[in-house]
């Protein structure tokens, strides 16, 4: 029997809201972070409540959600009618028992965590950008670098508020309902009508990371439909995040490595130590949450725009790879003992720890004495690290946009969004140099190493590079599902043709039917963000 859950009537002031069709404000709202070109809308509103929001979907028959736009796929690029902004539900409410946060949409997840670290706690699965909102990591079932450890959106979500298509409203606590025995659930409306939704029968990758339509698996949660689905099943006004409680003490390492292959050891020998750590429960084990890579061509572009003089950071010209490794540590670890630690790691009699452990794996390749180990505390070098790991895709998209101005305006940013089971991790670099230089391509390769998950960037100088880029994507998209992998990572689908693509090649023609299917069941008359995840 198919689960069945009630919907209720939206709360709060249903006036509470402002709306605008001034030019320049609309135009403001025109484009995401993927700059699509042709974005339009007729007007802009920022409700306060859900009866507002609730009160602009009834009224409209085109609505895109929208909240940082910080999308990369064009997936909050609107294409006419209101763009519905979440950017004034700001509540945030610490549950009494302090395992749970409910937070509105448009909530920053950098404000989150200035709210939790008030009260001790935290909410470890934050993307790269922390200026993105909760409602938008909700709808893309964002990941990010600590995803090895913490897992993705999807993994801390206990609870969200989705206002409908027809304006009602659904509150779901994971558990209230569960796909029956036929794949099914049934939301029943204010009016008394039944929506039935059948979950899709596609098989989704195993892998951590997977931002590629609609949720499928037999006895599902009703959550887990509306995480990832971008916008188009619904509204979602608010979300109860689960969050941990001790904030870990974090060291960072930069390791810059000769031989791509040896960085791929490298992270296999930290990842298999780490989920030994975690299994035993050892204090002493090696504790790693992240590990982000930049390949060599990442590493010029940094030199060449000057980021490391600026950043005062520095690696042997024979760099290949440099790693940036996230290395958890005791609550109130003494940055000054980390570095007595690190000083001993080659004396036999220094005291078993995690950072000597970790110190003395580097060195048994050959690497520690290239390492820099940044203590906990040190706020100016952790931000000089991660502003370099930041200055690569921001060279990468100076040069796209440098080309666009000067060579062809066609031009635009190409890159994909790659993630396998890490044991066929180095195969799929091979696969993507491979394929990019093959075409003659430039590129630039960076990402997740400690999740499998690379982003691999063309930097062209022509049309016909982009073009080949596209065709490039395409073919490492085929073979990264060959590989048990999903070419969809962590960014979404959005209104990318090339994404689209990728997600047709993931799942075939069938699954695409089935996710329209479920895509009518919620939203009859294609009001909310059509043409995202797939034409209309």
């Amino acid at each position: 029997m198919a689960s069945r859950i009630r919907a209720r009537h939206p709360r709060g002031d249903a006036s509470d809201l402002r709306v605008t069709g001034d030019p320049a404000t609309v135009a403001a709202h025109r484009e995401d972070a993927a700059h699509v070109r042709g974005g339009r809308a007729d007007a802009v509103a920022w409700p306060r409540t859900e009866a507002a929001v609730a009160a602009l979907v009834r009224a409209s028959s085109h609505v895109l959600p929208i909240g940082a736009q910080s999308s990369v796929t064009g997936g909050a690029t609107p294409t006419g009618g209101l763009v519905l902004s979440a950017s004034k539900l700001t509540d945030i409410f610490v549950s009494s028992d302090r395992q749970s946060v409910r937070v509105g949409a448009g909530v920053p997840l950098s404000e989150l965590q200035a709210k939790l670290r008030e009260q001790s706690l935290w909410y470890p699965p934050v993307p790269t950008f922390t200026g993105a909102f909760a409602g938008g990591v909700v709808a893309t079932n964002a990941a990010g670098a600590t995803t090895f450890k913490y897992g993705s959106t999807r993994d801390w979500v206990e609870g969200l508020t989705v206002v409908l298509a027809s304006g009602d409203v659904v509150e779901i606590r994971r558990g209230d309902a569960r796909a029956g025995e036929d794949r099914s659930f049934e939301i029943e409306g204010m009016d008394g009508s039944i929506a039935r939704v059948f979950v899709p029968s596609y098989r989704m990758p195993d892998v951590p990371k997977r931002s590629a339509g609609y949720y499928a698996a037999p006895g599902m949660d009703l959550v887990d439909l509306f995480v990832g689905s971008e916008g188009t099943l619904g509204v979602v006004t608010e979300v109860t995040f689960r969050v941990a409680q001790a904030t870990p003490a974090i060291a960072l390492a930069f390791v810059p490595i000769q031989s791509e292959r040896i960085a791929v050891d490298v992270v296999t020998e930290l990842r298999d130590a780490s989920q030994t750590t975690w299994r035993d429960r050892d204090r002493r084990g090696i504790d790693v949450a992240a590990i982000e890579h930049m390949d060599r061509r990442s590493l010029a572009i940094l030199t060449e725009d000057g980021a490391d003089r600026a950043l005062d950071i520095s690696w042997p010209p024979a760099t290949e790879v440099a790693l940036l490794i996230q290395l958890e540590l005791e609550p109130g670890t003494d940055p000054r003992r980390v570095y007595d630690e690190v000083g001993l790691a080659r004396d036999a009699d220094a005291p078993d720890s995690p950072v000597v452990r970790f110190c003395r794996l580097l060195d048994r390749r050959g690497l520690l004495d290239d390492v820099e180990l940044v203590p906990p505390g040190n706020r100016r070098r952790f931000e000089a690290f991660f502003a370099l790991r930041e200055a690569v895709p921001t060279g990468v998209n100076r040069r796209v946009g440098a080309a666009k101005r000067d060579v062809d305006e066609g031009i635009e940013k190409t890159a994909g969004d790659t993630i396998v089971p890490f044991s066929s991790f180095g195969e799929m670099l091979a696969l993507i140099r491979e394929a990019f230089e093959r075409r003659g391509l430039d590129y630039a390769i960076w990402g997740h190493i400690s999740d499998g998950n690379v982003h691999p960037n063309v930097i062209p100088s022509s049309l016909a590079d982009v073009n080949a880029a596209r065709e490039a994507i395409l073919e490492l998209g085929r073979a990264v599902v060959r590989l048990g992998g999903c070419p969809l990572a962590e960014h979404g689908v959005g209104r990318s043709a090339l994404k689209q693509g990728l997600l047709r090649d993931l799942y075939g023609d069938r699954a695409i039917e089935e996710m329209r299917s479920v895509k009518r069941a919620l939203d009859p008359e294609w009001k909310l963000a059509p043409g995202v995840l797939f034409e209309i």
